[in-house]
């Protein structure tokens, strides 16, 4: 039941401090009161009117224009509904460290410095730069404005904006379900390592265990009677390859073998923490970010220093940095620093919305967007000093080139050639223990987010079926994302984790934040957005924004749409040279989630009255957005 009340131009003292101490307590619908004047086309609180003429962009002050004899008036609608308040964070930082914890994954770990080195060394740091102003950060700050303003998840929020791109948000729920199958995956195999880590001796710095094979060869400088063959292979190779992911008794996709118990179990392990810090909600969850964010960066720090202490350590540094500047004029150093920055910050995933939406009407977004994308970015920059400090460290014990040593890319870094690193240091066990931790807690983090993301989406579009049942549906969530992991464990699941990787989250995820760019730039309007981030800020974005979310960003993303398809990538892991029909079932799994957005259109074109144009963008001027109190200023005569 919502109560109008409405206050004239010449509103006493004391009802006018009644009037705004109502809005104060209480929370705010737009809704066009017939009373107003409808030439205006806009309420008080600086909404669009349900009428369906274009609603005034006003600045966003609130306030109506005379609509006869009785001058100014003011339209307050108070909340007096039963329906329980949204949840909010316990604390401004809660919301900081779960969106850094969010955007800080293992590949600022480990793709940025192998990305980086790959692309010119320190020549690449523009491209990036230029990728992450124009590109990234925009699309950020617009995804933080959006949730925290519509307060809804990445489904529910269609119905303010544009509804006919509702599949959007189904697309987004699909893609987050094949990340959460193999993702966590990576995390079990961190797990393995990290229970492996609690001895003297690291199992993967010796030739005499039951996995090794007769070209296992721990060479080192010191080794003076051993010698480097090419069908040489490190001890942390073999346990990467024949021990943990035992890849040699799988031919590839087409017989993956059985379920490897172990990492059944760690992965088990890895499902209950986070089931056990999401399933309350962000009151939960933002509590648990307060280990797994900060504790990265305390371990990073630790390895930075120990890494620029060992020998040979400025070999990896000159490495990484040096810059050549000649790659710049190849197209795939600039495609690969649009992709780089588009995975890094994380727009598009329904996470952004989903954490935006529980903020405060009136918290700063703009200062928010700024803060925590600038952290990612310089995450990644040192995390390149971390980890080639320890490549520079390898080719000086090894005696070879640091281009030999970081040949490979992906978890093998991390798994092969890092471990292996940590292996031959003092203090090995300690360094092994909290690498490993480390990977697990980046990993946790953007889990956290990525599965709030659906669950935020499926409550508020669900409400009165999920809402008191959140911890039954983040249960069967959880069950749903671990049974479709078990492909990942098997003897071949390192084939399909790389699969789902490179075809079943990144072109479908590109073309959906595509489509939401354009929805919201040219079909809810990017003035009308505008407008809404200055009722919440009490400014508007400027000139550079605007051109961004119109103009740059929707290019910026066909770039790198256009660049996959005009350069597919050759897929590979260790020999297995992925088939053509490996290809095809690749692009099936992330049409099937593409495919939500056209199939959509088509019912909501089939099942709504009216001409295109009505059927596409007159909902979302009807829709009733609940926000909280916003001060009504008193009109200048």
């Amino acid at each position: 039941m919502f109560r109008l009340k409405a206050t004239p131009r010449n509103l006493d003292r004391d009802s006018k401090e009644k009037a705004e101490e109502s809005q104060e307590n209480g929370r705010l619908v737009a809704e066009k009161s017939q009373k107003v004047n409808p030439g205006t086309g806009q309420v008080s609180n600086g909404y669009p009117s349900t009428s369906p003429q274009s609603p005034r962009e006003g600045t966003g002050a609130v306030g109506d224009r005379p609509g006869g004899p009785g001058g100014f008036r003011t339209l307050v609608v108070q909340q007096t509904s039963l329906d329980p308040p949204r949840e909010t964070w316990s604390k401004k930082m809660d919301f900081l460290l779960s969106v850094i914890g969010y955007a800080v994954d293992l590949g600022n770990v480990w793709r940025f410095p192998y990305i980086c080195y790959q692309n010119g060394g320190g020549a690449f740091l523009l491209p990036y730069l230029l990728m992450a102003v124009f590109g990234g950060v925009p699309l950020f700050y617009m995804e933080l404005a959006l949730g925290q303003f519509h307060r809804s998840g990445c489904i529910s929020i269609w119905k303010h904006i544009c509804p006919i791109f509702k599949g959007i948000g189904f697309a987004i729920c699909i893609i987050a379900l094949y990340i959460a199958f193999y993702y966590n995956t990576i995390m079990a195999w961190a797990l393995y390592y990290l229970l492996s880590s609690f001895r003297s001796t690291l199992p993967w710095t010796t030739c005499t265990n039951a996995w090794n094979t007769a070209n296992c060869t721990h060479y080192l400088s010191t080794d003076l009677n051993v010698s480097w063959t090419n069908t040489s292979i490190s001890p942390a190779e073999e346990f990467y390859t024949r021990q943990v992911l035992q890849v040699h008794l799988s031919p590839g996709l087409h017989q993956l073998g059985a379920v490897s118990w172990q990492l059944a179990l760690c992965l088990l392990f890895i499902f209950t923490v986070v089931y056990f810090s999401i399933w309350k909600g962000v009151k939960t969850s933002g509590k648990v970010v307060w280990v797994t964010a900060t504790f990265p960066y305390l371990v990073l720090l630790i390895l930075l220093v120990r890494g620029a202490t060992l020998p040979g350590a400025w070999r990896g540094v000159v490495f990484y940095l040096q810059p050549d500047w000649e790659k710049l004029l190849s197209t795939t150093v600039w495609i690969d620093a649009a992709a780089q920055i588009f995975f890094s910050l994380g727009p598009g995933f329904g996470v952004l919305l989903a954490f935006a939406s529980y903020n405060p009407f009136h918290n700063n977004c703009y200062k928010d967007a700024l803060v925590t994308s600038s952290v990612n970015c310089l995450t990644s920059f040192v995390s390149g000093f971390v980890i080639f400090t320890v490549l520079g460290y390898m080719a000086e014990m090894r005696q070879q080139g640091v281009e030999t040593v970081a040949k490979d890319a992906g978890p093998s870094l991390l798994f092969i050639i890092y471990a292996e690193a940590i292996a031959n240091m003092p203090a090995a066990t300690f360094f092994a223990i909290i690498f490993f931790l480390m990977i697990i807690m980046l990993g946790l983090d953007s889990t956290f987010a990525g599965l709030e993301g659906v669950i935020t989406a499926m409550l508020d579009e669900f409400p009165h079926l999920l809402a008191r049942r959140r911890e039954w549906f983040v249960l069967g969530l959880v069950c749903v994302c671990y049974l479709g992991a078990l492909s990942t464990l098997t003897y071949g699941g390192a084939f399909v984790v790389k699969l789902f990787e490179e075809y079943a989250t990144g072109p479908a995820v590109i073309t959906v934040v595509f489509l939401e760019v354009i929805a919201v730039s040219w079909f809810y309007g990017t003035k009308r957005f505008c407008n809404d981030v200055q009722l919440m800020l009490g400014f508007s974005p400027g000139l550079f924004w605007r051109v961004c979310w119109v103009a740059i960003c929707p290019c910026f993303l066909l770039f790198i749409i256009g660049s996959f398809l005009a350069f597919p990538p050759e897929v590979r892991l260790f020999d297995y040279v992925y088939p053509f029909w490996t290809t095809v079932l690749g692009y099936c799994i992330g049409v099937s989630s593409f495919i939500c957005v056209p199939s959509y259109m088509v019912y909501h074109l089939l099942t709504t009255k009216g001409t295109f144009k009505q059927v596409s963008q007159s909902q979302s001027w009807r829709q009733q957005r609940v926000i909280p109190s916003v001060t009504v200023h008193k009109p200048r005569m």
